[in-house]
């Protein structure tokens, strides 16, 4: 390192900031023109990363009053909670939502100025009423965290915890705003679960009640898999498309059933990869390690890899033979 530090020295001028800075200005503002799909300058029409997650947190505050959020919630000002934290994601999640259906009707110069604003209030309000739903769901997923993990001690552990939880509860908003057709804000928000928890669930997946994914670093769920109740996952399983088809330019085509569909109570270990939108996994099947599958598997039945063969070896016994090996080496 410090010969590559002393190979070339250079001697700057001292007001070289004064001269450089203005040319570098001027290079970067044609790059801006040349390469112009980078930039999106004054933030019209596109919704702000920091704003969704800061409701998606507040989302979190409801959906686990105390477990969530910076401050302590006493049960007299619950009330008075939810009004406040109720209101505040309204204001915010209206103009985010706003935002993002206007990325896609500025595009369509016949769209009625004020559909979007219209649009995304009533898309707040359905959502906001489904939040009871997407509780009960919850308790569900982490019963079946708590049921099916004999290292968990409470449930309180598991929701304090275990990256599930985020993951989930993240997809379970996602997954509300994705079928009311909302760009970009369902994105955003799995993909910060995703940051945070190494678990990549998209909100368009279609999953069922009780869901536990152990440990899981790792997993991918895609966009059109389908899983049904009382599934569990571990660590590294991947439900991701078999290929993708393309159209006359070489380019893949969008939609169209790309991942698997899983059946209920079923078990899949660690490092499988279950591939393809025909794949459908039956009931109470069990899917072993790293295996990798595109047919469908039939109910009740149990996939696995064929152990292979070890071998062992004494490490004393080599390293006795090398020192011996060595010696008849030494001239």
């Amino acid at each position: 390192m410090l010969e590559l530090v002393l190979r070339k020295q250079e001697v700057l001028e001292e007001n070289w900031v004064v001269k450089v800075i203005p040319k570098l200005v001027d290079e970067i503002l044609k790059n801006y023109e040349k390469y112009d799909s980078l930039n999106y300058l004054e933030g019209k029409d596109l919704p702000s990363t920091d704003i969704v997650i800061d409701v998606l947190e507040h989302l979190l505050t409801i959906l686990f009053p105390g477990y969530y959020g910076k401050r302590q919630i006493i049960i007299s000002d619950i009330r008075s909670f939810l009004n406040n934290t109720l209101n505040l994601i309204t204001d915010k999640f209206v103009g985010e939502i706003d935002k993002s259906l206007k990325y896609i009707c500025r595009k369509i110069e016949t769209c009625p100025e004020d559909v979007c604003i219209r649009r995304s209030q009533l898309v707040v309000k359905e959502f906001l009423e489904q939040l009871p739903t997407i509780r009960a769901y919850l308790k569900g997923d982490i019963q079946a965290a708590f049921d099916g993990d004999p290292a968990a001690r409470s449930t309180e552990e598991v929701i304090l915890s275990y990256p599930c939880v985020l993951a989930i509860a993240t997809y379970r908003i996602a997954h509300e705003l994705y079928i009311r057709g909302i760009p970009i804000i369902p994105r955003i928000m799995s993909e910060y679960a995703h940051s945070k928890t190494g678990i990549d669930i998209h909100p368009g997946a279609k999953i069922g009640k009780n869901f536990f994914i152990d440990h899981g670093t790792g997993v991918v769920i895609g966009e059109t898999a389908e899983i049904g109740d009382d599934v569990k996952l571990y660590q590294g399983v991947t439900l991701g498309a078999l290929s993708f088809t393309k159209d006359e330019k070489g380019r893949i085509s969008k939609g169209g059933k790309r991942h698997p569909a899983i059946g209920n109570n079923v078990i899949i270990y660690s490092g499988a990869t279950i591939l393809g939108g025909e794949t459908f996994i039956g009931d109470a099947a069990v899917v072993g390690g790293n295996v990798w599958i595109t047919t469908s598997i039939p109910s009740n039945t149990q996939v696995t890899i064929i152990p292979p063969k070890l071998r062992y070896k004494n490490i004393n016994d080599h390293k006795r033979n090398a020192d011996q090996n060595k010696r008849y080496d030494t001239p």
